[in-house]
């Protein structure tokens, strides 16, 4: 170490006065020079706190990213810097529930991600060209007065439903982020609504066709387990931590010794962690999989046709509903008798998935004589061209083989967590009540004429009345980097004629953050105050986690609750806004509702320095998916219109008839293998570009979360992955750095070469930050620069997974 460096160290220097002065904002700034904060900021601040010798002590927080997990963070503080992360107790390490939660190395590294460079410190008004990244500071009251000014300015001139919330999962509170933006804007007469998300378009919409809710058995089931299958299931890289699934299934698993099948284009950590074996599927091919299962299921005479007419309808003629047409049933589609005259024989999938014909029909009897067979998927076999069809083709393999609705069995689905229900800040009513799908947000800038009911998926309006005039985008990147087709995105942004006003609210310098006129800096996960539950994947766990700020809120970061009780009173809805109540009273307030229904909890008092609070709610009995149903389906029917699992839906087959599809799609009322366009099917497509290429999620972020960490991208760094058959080819090797190009646009990024991928496919993980290098090159590697668009057929939903590209090496 320097001189320098070491005196350095030793100055009696607080964090406050090291951070005060890291920036010398003049009138107009850069991206760059506004979030500036010298690169051995940590280091500094951590050395001056040991150099006063403050004492050490305990605070609580979360990392609320969308993983799908929930962790606590034990943060050590010292002298108002955090020193470490570390996890929080537990109660008994050997028992699921009570055990420590254990952040993953992104929770872990949530204090770089505090004090990383790129940190937002003030509200920014934006002077340059929209995505240039070029704004001056103003003030609080500036900022205030402008959001309250535009909402006026644009509501009065369009309507609100000119007003758009944008979809985001950066940060899940639950009494300020999404919830308070929009209670604000509903005080102020409600915005365009969407639905679905991101990463669930084609199973939220499948399923109610099939099932009529979504439900899944808990992954504890698979503890009476004794075969599980796979589809795309990767818990051990996106639901890592001790709060997530990939824990109760990891100790399920040590009891059953259950034989665990993978059916994925990748040879996933969850391959490796659960051993099991690998089958490497085409991307977009599993229904033609689950339909040569089921060719080798009524061929062997492996099915009880008498129980799945019991559950079922659709298999056959005897259960097809009158509107039906002659050989409609699944059983007919699978035999040859359909309109196509096609047998979905093993050697027919093989063709089509690439994967062994026997190792199919192997698959088939394994799944039938299995004493109890856990079938899940994963969201990644949705997340296609043709997701729908994947979604309720593996659905309907669990209800033929009569493998649900016992122990050890699921439905099909990946299971959510039990929710513990912690209350949020209530966002009230919506006086708008027209939707649209969540990935069509750049379509109602640009083209909202073309957006109605039977084209692309409008809800509750013939017609939009008006494009996206308003654009608020909280804590989330998918304003521009997760979004499809950032060039084509990138385009639209930067038409102030069409989209007037964007106001982006996060911690850090996002490719999303520099497309704002207004840009306001939130607190982070530990500058916050809240109460949050267990998240979506925690599967069986059921806890709280009381936070607490960490460090006090640095430079002039609020919290969002703070911020829009501003706006609101700006717009004279103050109080309707807060109710008189701040937001540490909201958080009181919502404990004492959950205290009122479990009455053994402590009092918050006590609670609100714990950290993680225990809901002791057990779960075993709700854990097994249409467990009534299965016992009893008269008196326990599904929520579909016959009350059983729909095979054919009528539902379905009159959208087919009447909604406007092109060429290459389709809607069918059995869950038919329809090959997808920009698929190793697509032959015209193929000769232009040879390679599919999908999306993975490393460990190194959640979505485009913690990518700004240099520490993370080291020790996970962003590859391609290409199998040595397509490397050789090419000339390809390990750590080249290579271009992947579509017409949508060029990447690079380093090449993996590795057998861990199936032949044909590349790999490209996802949320990496798109940089462009001024060519049109994209050099940030963000797989979106790549991916269309276009949505899927009936949900209108994300098909990110599904693309044709070419690789060279540069």
């Amino acid at each position: 170490m320097s001189k320098k460096m070491n005196d350095l160290l030793v100055r009696d220097i607080s964090r406050r006065a090291l951070l005060k002065n890291s920036v010398k904002t003049g009138a107009a700034v850069t991206a760059i020079s506004a979030v500036s904060l010298p690169f051995s900021a940590t280091a500094v601040a951590e050395s001056a706190a040991v150099a006063k010798g403050g004492e050490e002590t305990v605070r609580h927080s979360a990392c609320l990213v969308n993983c799908g997990s929930r962790c606590p963070l034990k943060a050590i503080v010292k002298d108002d810097t955090i020193v470490r992360i570390e996890p929080e107790d537990c109660k008994n390490d050997d028992v699921f529930g009570e055990h420590q939660i254990r952040p993953c190395l992104r929770g872990r590294s949530s204090r770089w991600r505090v004090y990383s460079p790129d940190r937002l410190k003030y509200p920014m008004l934006r002077v340059g060209k929209r995505g240039e990244g070029k704004f001056k500071r103003i003030s609080w009251e500036e900022a205030t007065a402008i959001v309250a000014k535009e909402l006026t300015r644009i509501t009065e001139k369009y309507g609100n439903e000119a007003i758009y919330y944008n979809y985001q999962s950066g940060a899940y509170y639950h009494t300020q982020g999404t919830n308070a933006w929009k209670r604000l804007l509903n005080l102020n007469g409600g915005f365009l609504k969407y639905y679905n998300t991101y990463s669930t378009a084609q199973i939220s919409t499948a399923t109610p066709y099939t099932h009529g809710v979504y439900a899944g058995s808990h992954f504890d089931q698979v503890k009476h387990s004794d075969l599980v299958v796979f589809f795309g299931m990767n818990l051990s890289e996106t639901r890592m931590s001790g709060g997530g699934q990939v824990e109760e299934l990891r100790r399920a698993l040590e009891q059953s010794k259950a034989k665990v099948v993978v059916i994925d284009p990748r040879y996933t950590d969850s391959v490796i962690a659960e051993h099991a074996e690998w089958l490497p599927i085409k991307p977009t091919t599993d229904g033609a999989v689950v339909a040569g299962i089921v060719h080798t299921l009524i061929a062997e005479n492996l099915l009880d046709e008498a129980m799945i007419n019991r559950y079922c309808v659709g298999f056959d003629s005897q259960t097809l509903p009158e509107s039906a047409p002659a050989n409609a049933g699944y059983k007919d589609y699978i035999l040859g008798h359909g309109d196509d005259k096609t047998e979905k024989t093993p050697e027919w999938a093989a063709k089509i998935t690439g994967l062994p014909a026997e190792r199919i029909r192997q698959l088939a009897r394994e799944i039938a004589s299995a004493k109890a067979c856990y079938i899940a998927q994963g969201w990644g076999p949705q997340r296609h061209a043709n997701g729908e069809q994947t979604v309720r083709a593996i659905q309907i393999l669990p209800a033929l083989t009569g493998q649900f609705g016992r122990p050890g069995t699921n439905n099909g689905n990946w299971p959510y967590a039990t929710s513990y229900g912690v209350p949020k800040l209530p966002e009230g009513k919506n006086p708008i009540k027209t939707a649209i799908p969540c990935y069509l947000w750049t379509t109602a800038i640009d083209a909202p004429e073309t957006i109605t009911p039977t084209r692309l998926g409008l809800r509750d309006a013939d017609a939009l009345k008006t494009g996206i005039k308003f654009m608020l985008n909280q804590a989330g990147n998918a304003l521009l980097n997760q979004h499809g087709d950032v060039n084509r995105t990138r385009k639209i942004l930067a038409d102030e004629s069409k989209c007037e006003f964007i106001l982006v609210i996060d911690n850090h310098m996002t490719p999303s953050a520099k497309f704002a006129d207004l840009l306001l800096p939130e607190t982070s996960y530990l500058e916050a105050n809240d109460l949050v539950d267990n998240s979506y994947a925690s599967g069986s766990h059921n806890y709280m986690i009381a936070m607490q700020p960490v460090v006090k809120p640095m430079w002039e970061v609020r919290s969002t609750y703070d911020m829009c009780a501003d706006i609101a009173a700006a717009l004279g809805k103050g109080e309707a806004f807060t109710e008189g109540l701040t937001q540490q009273q909201w958080i009181e307030k919502n404990y004492a509702e959950v205290k009122a229904k479990r009455t053994y909890l402590p009092e918050w008092s006590v609670a609100k320095d714990m950290g993680v609070i225990d809901q002791q709610i057990a779960t075993e009995k709700q854990s097994i998916a249409f467990a009534d149903f299965r016992e009893d389906p008269q008196a326990n029917p599904l929520k579909t219109p016959s009350g059983k699992i729909e095979i054919y839906s009528a539902r379905l087959a009159d959208i087919a008839a009447k909604w406007e599809l092109d060429a290459d799609e389709k809607i069918t009322p059995i869950p038919e293998f329809c090959p997808a366009w920009e698929s190793h099917l697509d032959t015209e497509g193929l000769k232009k570009y040879p390679l599919q290429m999908i999306g993975f999620h490393t460990k190194g972020r959640t979505h485009s979360t913690y990518h700004n960490i240099p520490q993370l991208r080291e020790a996970v760094p962003d590859e391609v992955w290409i199998n040595p058959l397509d490397a050789k080819s090419r000339g390809i090797e390990s750590r080249d750095r290579v271009q992947v190009r579509n017409d949508r646009g060029v990447i690079e990024i380093h090449a993996k070469v590795t057998n861990r991928v199936a032949p044909g496919v590349l790999a490209v993980p996802q949320g990496a930050w798109a940089q462009d290098n001024g060519d049109g090159i994209d050099v940030g590697g963000c797989i979106n620069t790549l991916t269309t668009l276009r949505t899927s057929p009936l949900a209108k939903g994300n098909p990110q997974h599904t693309n044709l590209v070419d690789i060279k090496k540069i």
